[in-house]
């Protein structure tokens, strides 16, 4: 099926057929793993071709790789951009993506709750090059249009939030970041192109870490950037140079894992639906924070940009950081572990996974509390894990 014909196509269809449009080496239906770092021609003049881009073909692997391609090619379709490009990891991804397109006596303008690695960029690294970093609270959308509007180069957003899953309206923020000249980033690796697609509501770039979701089996990383083709055009140029490039036996197992992406989100989004209404009537729990649930803040904007509410959710256990452990240590059915998107359960409190990196002050004035647990459903079925939740609850 001709990639040109995927846009009238589902999800689904798209995370199985998207960007494998032909039969491959030798008639092979499924990717071939392309180790040459070196690409060879029979001509110089072919080869002069390929490198000024007049034809197509690779060079060198640092820079393209068709088992890299067709991954691009992949979330592209999902995410309906014009061009997407690919790094080693999501951080290799959000840091490209800054170093890119702000340079010094800059402005970038974010909110509080990003992933912890993207703040510490934000708070640590980006003010040494000179840039002007503004971090708003998050769910405060005046005083983050107020900051839009005093100029910036850059809006760049998360949406839900890590770990409070806090939300945004993307429409809204665009809109205001658009009407100063700002371009617009958003993470969507929470959500992924099954659940929310910010292109669509205007973002002008949409990053995910591939490790997550779009693998979804814990055992290979990546990142990607989608977007219009001149900026993605830069985005690669930036990459291919700096060398933050996607492997192709990485780009293999990542593309293994897309096909099977909409089957495991909607069973996540269904997972955690589940958990989070059965834990927000439990006695031991404090606060459930998922914007599935009608309690949650943010349920009607997320309701009116999201298709599904996602996999992750994080609940605080009534009492101190002792009951925390007690409950973790408890379960049978949860890998205690950083990251999410697996097919696995993954769970685990913000001092050791997304903000690990932030102190107990900085967490706490980020609104997570130290008896916060985040939850990223896998795929089991929902009746094993809520008798595992309710058995290590026991025990506090």
């Amino acid at each position: 099926m001709k990639n040109s014909k995927m846009n009238s196509k589902k999800q689904g269809t798209k995370a199985v057929w998207g960007g494998q449009s032909e039969l491959f080496y030798q008639g092979a239906t499924q990717v071939p793993i392309v180790n040459s770092v070196t690409f060879g021609y029979d001509n110089v003049d072919d080869w002069f071709d390929v490198a000024i881009g007049k034809k197509e073909g690779h060079i060198y692997s640092r820079n393209t790789n068709p088992t890299v391609a067709v991954f691009e090619e992949k979330v592209r379709i999902l995410e309906n951009a014009e061009a997407a490009t690919s790094f080693s990891t999501g951080m290799a991804a959000i840091s490209n993506t800054l170093s890119t397109f702000l340079a010094q006596g800059d402005r970038v303008v974010s909110v509080k709750d990003t992933y912890g690695g993207t703040s510490i960029v934000f708070l640590e690294f980006l003010p040494k090059n000179g840039i002007e970093v503004t971090l708003c609270e998050t769910t405060n959308h005046e005083e983050i249009e107020a900051e839009v509007k005093k100029g910036c180069k850059m809006l760049y957003l998360e949406t839900p939030t890590n770990p409070t899953l806090k939300i945004l309206d993307l429409k809204r923020l665009i809109k205001s970041a658009h009407e100063v000249g700002a371009m617009v980033v958003v993470d969507n690796t929470f959500a992924t192109p099954i659940n929310q697609q910010p292109l669509e509501l205007g973002a002008d770039i949409v990053l995910h870490s591939a490790t997550k979701y779009l693998g979804g089996h814990s055992d290979a990383m990546g990142g990607v950037a989608c977007g219009n083709k001149d900026l993605i055009q830069q985005l690669f140029h930036y990459r291919e140079i700096n060398g933050a490039s996607l492997h192709a036996n990485t780009a293999y197992m990542l593309l293994r894992g897309i096909q099977t992406l909409e089957l495991r989100v909607l069973r996540q989004n269904e997972n955690a639906m589940k958990l989070a209404q059965h834990l927000e009537k439990h006695e031991k729990i404090e606060q459930v924070f998922y914007p599935g649930l009608k309690s949650h803040p943010g349920h009607k904007i997320a309701s009116s940009q999201m298709t599904g509410f996602g996999g992750v959710f994080s609940f605080s256990i009534k009492g101190d950081f002792e009951n925390v452990k007690l409950f973790l240590n408890s379960l049978e059915l949860a890998h205690l572990a950083a990251s999410l998107g697996s097919v696995s359960t993954l769970i685990g409190p913000p001092k050791v996974t997304s903000h690990v990196e932030a102190t107990e002050e900085e967490r706490k004035q980020l609104g997570i509390p130290e008896t916060l647990i985040r939850c990223a459903l896998g795929i089991e079925n929902i009746e094993d894990i809520i008798a595992d939740f309710d058995k290590a609850l026991l025990k506090i």
